[in-house]
């Protein structure tokens, strides 16, 4: 098989502390990738947050480097047939309707400024796992909803 008939799929790992891209050839090895670390933002103790802003250009910019690597090696983007993304899931920020501009930064999965709502919640629902039954998980500061 010549390289311009090989396939490969890509992957975002974009994390709390960078983003990354992969790609990898059928057999699951990693042809090429990049990493590009990004900051924290602590307003307050507990308070864990991202520039949004910064959060896209790091994937962006770590695309862009997988790729110019993966042209080095002789492959041509359009040899990556799919990209999976994995990713940071309760870390949230609200857009603008009309700009789609972040409204604020990004709270992050393990920020904790809703501690003092969990605990009402808590005590509303008389126990933590009031929910497991229909998500399957505790009532906590981890997600999205009460970070909202």
């Amino acid at each position: 098989m010549s390289p311009s008939d090989q396939v490969f799929v890509g992957a975002i790992d974009q994390g709390t502390s960078s983003s990354r891209f992969l790609i990898f050839d059928v057999k699951g090895q990693i042809v090429a990738s990049h990493q590009v670390e990004y900051q924290n933002f602590y307003a307050k103790a507990g308070w864990v947050e991202k520039d949004p802003n910064e959060i896209l250009e790091s994937v962006e910019t770590a695309v862009v480097g997988a790729c110019r690597r993966f042209n080095s090696l002789g492959f041509e983007a359009s040899q990556i047939k799919t990209v999976g993304i994995t990713n940071q899931r309760e870390t949230t920020v609200a857009f603008d309707v009309e700009t789609g501009e972040p409204l604020t930064n990004a709270i992050i999965w393990n920020d904790v400024r809703t501690k003092e709502l969990v605990r009402k919640l808590i005590d509303e629902a008389g126990s933590a796992s009031r929910f497991a039954s229909i998500n399957g998980l505790p009532i906590t500061t981890y997600f999205s909803a009460v970070k909202m």
